[in-house]
């Protein structure tokens, strides 16, 4: 059962007001035993402000992660316009759209492999025996993972179908655009065909999967699939689905929610404390510290560096990205070897295991009309808070 708690109390270093916005405050970082170094994050708050007055967004929250510790954490703006106004706030639930690829639907599968269950360069067919039609008997698991499977995009939603079952008959039936190996192409139907998988391998739904093998062990108490009703007060909503719905705790990803909102690609809805809690998580396992990611350090490690086909210049990991055109969340000062993800919806999260520091910004830049976009903030913040965390790098 998840249960949302009281509002986070944050302790305040300034408070700034925008005409026409809610108030906006950056949130000074809270000291955990040893007093560590205060990073100037300046220029990470000023870009946040200019994101909220330009349009870029309606609202923001932020948290930078460094030596095991958060250090900045900033709230900005409103977490919805339509139908009445609201501050954003730091326990802000926002849908994760495709962060739900690398934060679950990955682990999840690689849970399974270290069970022995399959390997990573089986064919996807010997487990789903109907994704060998149209010619993708050749297509293994590591293929999905890492969006090498030479498959579309997505599926199609031109034609009006409904649930679980058909979403399963339209992946099995999908007919590549290119052989699997060929060339990298971002498609969400390798997540779907992947938590499809999970479903097979495990005799439960993804969401109960996940729930019980990945949330419930790292603590994230503000995480699900499906938020009930006692949430929506706290969820940032999106934008009118088609019959002029505002989604508010419903998917904003058409596919998954044709699928009821548990899909491999899109479908959790988060918070920022629970995403830090991840993100330290998988940093500490991946380091050989103490954790509880429920994975192993080596697993983690084949997940968070490149493992696409030799000689392809798209780096990406199981499930994360490395090096491809979506990497802008990485900025221009993390190397290349630190790993990360988006989210349609405007969340995303990069890591960087070599000065032990991630960045998480989430936004609901759809909200109220479709019109917002936060890839350059993405790349400035990431920047900006680089500079900070490790000026040596400038």
């Amino acid at each position: 059962m998840h249960v949302f708690p009281a509002a986070t109390r944050l302790k305040r270093r300034h408070v700034l007001m925008l005409a026409g916005a809610a108030t906006l405050t950056a949130c000074a970082p809270h000291a955990r035993g040893t007093q560590r170094p205060v990073h100037d994050m300046r220029d990470v708050d000023r870009r946040l402000r200019q994101a909220v007055t330009q349009g870029e967004a309606p609202g923001a929250v932020c948290a930078i992660g460094h030596d095991r510790q958060i250090v900045h954490r900033a709230v900005y703006g409103l977490r919805a316009i339509s139908p009445a106004r609201e501050a954003m706030t730091w326990d802000t639930v926002f849908d994760m759209a495709s962060l739900t690829k690398p934060v679950i639907t990955a682990p999840c599968v690689m849970q399974l492999w270290e069970q022995g269950r399959f390997g990573l360069d089986d064919p996807v067919s010997r487990y789903l025996p109907q994704f060998a039609a149209a010619g993708k008997s050749g297509i293994t698991i590591r293929h999905l993972l890492t969006h090498y499977s030479g498959l579309r995009p997505d599926l199609d939603l031109t034609r009006p179908w409904q649930g679980r079952d058909a979403a399963f008959r339209l992946a099995m039936d999908t007919t590549p655009v290119q052989p699997p190996g060929q060339g990298f192409i971002y498609s969400d139907i390798n997540f779907i065909t992947l938590g499809f998988l999970v479903e097979k391998l495990s005799g439960m739904t993804l969401d109960a999967y996940a729930t019980r093998f990945i949330l419930t062990p790292l603590g994230m108490r503000q995480s699900c699939f499906l938020p009930p009703a006692t949430w929506a007060m706290h969820i940032a909503p999106t934008q009118p689905d088609e019959n002029g719905h505002m989604l508010r705790g419903q998917v904003h990803d058409p596919s998954s929610r044709r699928m009821g909102g548990v899909a491999g690609h899109a479908g959790l809805f988060s918070t920022a404390d629970d995403m830090c809690l991840y993100a330290q998580a998988l940093l500490d396992r991946r380091a050989g510290r103490p954790s509880a990611f429920p994975l192993q350090s080596r697993t983690i490690l084949l997940m968070t560096t490149a493992q696409q086909p030799g000689g392809k210049s798209d780096l990406r990991g199981l499930g994360w990205d490395i090096a491809t055109h979506y990497s802008s969340a990485r900025g221009d000062r993390f190397p290349v070897g630190s790993f990360g993800h988006t989210g349609f919806t405007g969340t995303s999260l990069w890591l960087d295991p070599d000065s032990d520091s991630y960045v998480l910004i989430l936004t609901s830049r759809l909200h109220p009309a479709g019109h917002g976009n936060v890839v350059r903030l993405r790349h400035d913040v990431a920047t900006a808070a680089a500079l900070a965390l490790t000026p040596s790098r400038g």
